[in-house]
This record gives C-alpha cells, structure tokens and sequence, in this order.
C-alpha cells in the first residue's frame, strides 16, 4: 500500500514523498523493511525517540506529532494514537466491516459475557472471533493475548486476520485502557454492552470521573447500546447517546429482565423477559452476577437477530469459564476450593456473596493486591473480605515492582475493621498451604485475584504460578 492512501485516509499531506509501506507498527523491535512506524506519546516514553533506531532498521515513513530530521517521507498528525488507529484500518483494509462486531465494557463480567456471546453464536454454526483477557481466539484457535485489548496496530492485524479466516462475528472486550488510549478509534461496533462500574483503575484514570468517561465513550461508537439499568452510573451512561438503548435489569425495570432467580451450588435458574418473548434459563455458572451477564450476552445477541431458542440453548451449553469461580478437583476431601479472577472490591463482594449463598460451612478467603495498581483499592478489599468471610488469608498477588509485604500491609487495615479472624503470609505458595491446612468438612476457600492468571510478576519477571495447579499439587501431597 502506498503511504499517499493512508494520508489520505487521515486527512493529511505526505511531507517527503511517497513510498510502499509493509506493515504498520508502534514497536521498533518489530520494525522491517518498508515499515510505517508511528511515534506515540505514552506515560513514560515518547516514540520519537525511537525514530532514529526505526529508520536504521529499515521504515521507510514515519507518523509523527512534530517534523522530525530524519531523511524518511512523514505524515505530521495532531494525534498520533488516532492517526495509528487510522492508518492500521486503512492498512489492513477496514476488515472490521467485513464481520459483526460487539463490544462489552464495564469493570466486571466482561470476560464472561464475551464466552457467552462466543458460545450463542457457535450453537447455530457461526465462526466467532473473541478478544479478551483470558486469550483471544479464532474460533477453536487461541492466540496469546498481552492486553485485555490489543494496541490498534496489533488489533487491526488480528482483525484482517480474522475475516481473512472466515469470522462471521466478533466479540470484543474493551477496556478502559483502550478507550483513553484510542486503541479501538474507528471501529464502528454494532451492539455495544455495559455490565457495570466499580473503582478500579484509578492508578491510570486518576479520577472516577475519567473512569466513568473513558467507559462512556465506546457508545459513541456503537449502533445499538445494552446498559446494566441496575447499576448506580447507568443514567449517566445513557446521557445523551444518539443510538438506541435497551437495559437488562432484577431490581428496575428493564428491556431485558430476570426474575424467579434460583441460585445453587454449580449454576443458577431464572426467568428471562425480553421484547421478543420470555424463557426459562438454566446456567451452569453460579451467582447473582451471572445472571447480569447472561442477560447481556442474552440481549446482545437478540439484537443481533439471534433467536431466543437459539440464545437460551448457546447460555446453557456453556459450562464454565476458566477462572471465574472455577471449582478444583479436591478428589476424596470433605471441602470446596474456588478460584476466582475477582481483583476488585465489588467483584470479591460478589464472589462471597455468591459463596455464602450455598455454603454449608464457614467461607475462608485467599487474595492480595496487584502491584503498581490503583493502591486506594486495597483497604476496601481488605474489608470486604473481612467481612463476608469467616476467615481471611492475606497473600501477596502480582506485586509487580513493590515491596509485597507494603501491600499487604494496606490491606491488612482493611481487614483490621472487620474484625474477623486473619493471617498474613506473604509467600502465595505457603498462604494456599496453611489455607488448605485449616478447611474442616464443608468448609469452602475462595482464593481470589488472579483466577485464570498462570504467572506471579515480581520485579520485572514473570515466574510461572497458576493457583489451581498449585492447589491440586498440595492435595495430592
């Protein structure tokens, strides 16, 4: 593709002439010849400063916010990270018009709620492209995933590479990062879903109010909106969206509604209203907040003109995601262990709301705190599990590159309020150890914050630590 194309596409003049451009690329690690390489602004470096090292290994154009003296054609934007966006779909040939594509937001559920989609849609025979967390995946292929949601260069790739391979949907997380980060500017979503907002983030954001923003800004991009009417921050969501809007809701009323909510120990049943007709849904995931995401992905999908025959069928036949009050096999013991992803103080809430619901026995609970992370958070955790667990084990999570044992001090005021029983032991390893050391029959432990995570990050490195593995490895001890 020449680089005239992509000015064109962004509204500007080639300043050197022009030239055939072979990828588009943020990163000069991964700059080769021919290379369009955008010099981005971040929070610690600046991309011009890599110019020159680009250049030297071979990009022949440069996106720039200022003229740089090198001896490449540059296109001088005012935002480097929406010309990038811009350029990368221009590049690879706009493939997110080639596919449907949805959107879920919100601080909690959106891992969930995407399986769900991905499974409605497989039902009924559709190739379902997922962007998430956890992974990303083309149908039953899993690409390894780094953020929640790729840099736009990367994203538009994955995308290109998606319909090239015959996706018919593609169901989206995007998260706040990528919303301030202009990572999905452009892409036009055809239904876009809001599960909820509780603080998180705000290391990045510094503001809830900017939180709150950079969530709202995916409905302005979107052609249908699907609110959570339930959630306190719903009304200032829906302020002034142009789109049309429906709203799942148990406590308000709602487009989409549940009522006649059962909750067990492996799943929940409820009834679901929607505008075109009512059912009976059986889940095999438990908790009230798993009804919320049903409902989304339920609504969602609805809109897209999938039946509500083929919706309740695609929710049923999911059977769990990883991560997300995932049970272990404890073998012949008399007590429950579940993972867990919750890392906020709304989604350990929920969790232990969720648990306490079915258990038989006392409810005991394993987190810590990520590191280089919204620090205000930790007491509220704290708390929280001190709260509805009848024991607490503080732990040290992906301390990043804080001193682990700050942390958990932090957190230990927290739990300090409660004043329920607690223990700190710092090493993860040896917390899940004592914690599997003091479960009586019927007891269940929740051990919460890294969930499908298979690595502890400390210091700059990732050590290899999957809190599954390592409780099966010590029953099995």
């Amino acid at each position: 593709m020449k680089l005239s194309e992509i000015a064109h596409e962004l509204g500007v003049s080639v300043t050197g002439g022009d030239v055939e451009i072979t990828s588009v690329t943020y990163d000069s690690r991964k700059v080769v010849p021919g290379s369009l390489f955008c010099c981005l602004v971040g929070l610690v470096s600046d991309g011009h400063t890599f110019a020159g090292q680009a250049v030297d290994k071979g990009a022949c154009a440069l996106i720039v916010e200022r003229a740089l003296p090198v001896d490449v054609p540059q296109l001088i934007v005012h935002d480097g990270r929406k010309a990038m966006a811009l350029a990368a779909a221009c590049f690879y040939g706009h493939p997110e018009r080639e596919m449907t594509m949805l959107g879920v937001t919100g601080t909690n559920g959106k891992t969930s709620t995407t399986y769900m989609v991905k499974s409605i849609a497989e039902h009924v025979g559709k190739k379902v492209g997922l962007i998430g967390t956890i992974q990303n995946m083309i149908g039953d292929e899993v690409i390894e995933t780094g953020h929640t949601t790729p840099e736009s260069a990367d994203l538009f790739a994955l995308l290109r590479r998606m319909a090239d391979e015959g996706v018919d949907l593609v169901v989206m997380e995007v998260s706040s990062h990528a919303l301030a980060q202009d990572r999905v500017y452009g892409i036009r979503y055809h239904i876009a879903l809001f599960t909820n907002l509780t603080q998180d983030h705000l290391d990045y954001h510094k503001t809830f109010e900017n939180y709150l923003s950079a969530k709202k800004q995916l409905f302005s991009q979107c052609d249908v909106a699907i609110i959570n009417h339930d959630d306190p921050y719903a009304e200032r969501i829906m302020d002034g969206l142009s789109c049309p809007i429906y709203t799942i809701g148990i406590h308000t009323p709602a487009s989409y509604n549940a009522s006649n909510i059962d909750i067990r120990t492996f799943g929940v049943r409820f009834h679901l209203r929607t505008p075109r007709g009512e059912c009976s849904v059986s889940l095999h995931i438990s908790g009230l907040f798993s009804i919320y995401n049903a409902m989304g992905a339920a609504a969602m999908m609805q809109q897209a003109d999938f039946s509500l025959k083929d919706i309740v069928a695609g929710l049923e036949g999911l059977s769990g995601v990883a991560g997300r009050l995932q049970s272990v096999d404890t073998g012949e013991h008399p007590f429950s262990v579940y993972v867990d992803y919750a890392h906020t103080p709304d989604a350990l809430e929920n969790v232990l709301t969720t648990v306490h619901a079915f258990a038989k026995a006392r409810v005991l609970v394993l987190f810590g705190c990520g590191g280089d992370r919204d620090r205000a958070k930790r007491p509220l955790m704290g708390e929280i599990g001190g709260r509805h667990a009848d024991y607490v084990i503080v732990t040290s999570d992906n301390p990043r590159s804080e001193d682990p044992e700050a942390i958990v001090r932090t957190i230990e005021d927290g739990v300090k309020k409660s004043g329920t029983p607690y223990t700190v032991i710092v090493n993860r390893k040896e917390a899940i150890e004592h914690a599997l050391s003091l479960l009586e029959p019927d007891d269940i432990l929740v051990i919460a914050g890294k969930g499908h995570e298979n690595y502890q990050e400390i210091n700059g490195v990732k050590y290899h630590f999957d809190d599954k593995e390592i409780v099966e490895e010590l029953l099995r001890q």
